[in-house]
């Protein structure tokens, strides 16, 4: 997966993807803008939406979402508070069923109901905006359970791929430490690595900072982008516009639940036609 390193092979490099930075689309346009791409999956997406609805009594929160994210590819999901992102990566987890539309992992229905859920789960990484740490367990046991339990890795060998991306992250030390010792931002990095160390098909990544004091952003934002850099495919909500404009290769703008503006990060941010989005941007400050 990544040149951090993981279980399949701990010390291997990745020679550097570059990326087409994709065409301007707006409203229901639904061509991936990644035509001109080149190398493994540039056709055939990891991820798939299609026209994926989700709904909470009379509130629809979700409304037909077209969306494709291809192998090595960075999406930033941006939108006000209320507006679907993390209704959609949960969708994507199946932790939220979709009352209409496919879901798509790898060519696969993952939307069908008689999908085996665990199965799908144990090949997506997932860190979602509180760290959901065992507060009984060490770092280093924290990191390898979903290894050891779920995919059924030798200890020692899960121990070991372990150790080496907390090194990698800064945390070698701290591999004995129970979660409380650590800060808010050295838990966020273990949730990641948590979530990255059996080399996940696809990692979700919702909202990580959100809950992090201000000075401890910086050192989670470098971790997302050193696996950008390793090659890693992700689909993440974010608040932080900066971050989206740095490290994402697409940013969508999801608004009232539908996809309503989506493209280069630069083209996005800078020129946005939807008025929805200039307003977003003109709240945030970007």
């Amino acid at each position: 997966m990544s040149a951090i390193g993981g279980l399949n092979d701990p010390g291997r490099e990745s020679r550097p993807i570059i990326l087409s930075s994709g065409s301007r689309r707006t409203g229901s346009d639904t061509s991936t803008g990644l035509e001109g791409r080149d190398g493994p999956g540039a056709q055939d997406p990891v991820l798939e939406l299609r026209a994926v609805r989700k709904a909470f009594g009379e509130a629809q929160v979700l409304r037909g979402i077209d969306l494709a994210v291809h192998q090595h590819e960075v999406i930033a999901v941006i939108g006000a508070s209320g507006s679907g992102k993390s209704t959609l990566l949960k969708t994507v987890n199946l932790l939220e069923g979709i009352d209409d539309g496919q879901i798509f992992l790898q060519g696969a229905d993952i939307s069908d109901p008689r999908v085996d859920v665990d199965a799908t789960r144990a090949r997506i990484g997932v860190v979602f905006q509180q760290f959901n740490l065992f507060p009984h367990m060490t770092v280093l046991d924290n990191v390898t359970l979903a290894a050891r339990k779920v995919h059924g890795v030798a200890p020692d060998a899960a121990s070991a791929a372990a150790r080496t991306l907390l090194e990698r992250v800064g945390l070698g030390a701290f591999a004995s430490a129970y979660p409380d010792r650590l800060s808010g931002g050295q838990q966020q990095r273990v949730a990641i690595v948590r979530a990255i160390v059996t080399e996940p098909e696809l990692i979700l990544l919702d909202e990580v900072t959100s809950a992090l004091d201000p000075q401890l952003v910086g050192e989670v934002l470098d971790l997302v982008r050193e696996l950008k850099e390793s090659g890693s495919t992700i689909l993440m909500t974010t608040h932080e516009m900066h971050f989206a404009r740095n490290v994402a290769d697409r940013v969508v703008f999801l608004h009232e639940g539908a996809v309503v503006e989506q493209g280069a990060p630069a083209a996005v941010l800078d020129d946005p036609q939807h008025p929805a989005l200039r307003a977003f941007l003109a709240r945030v400050g970007h």
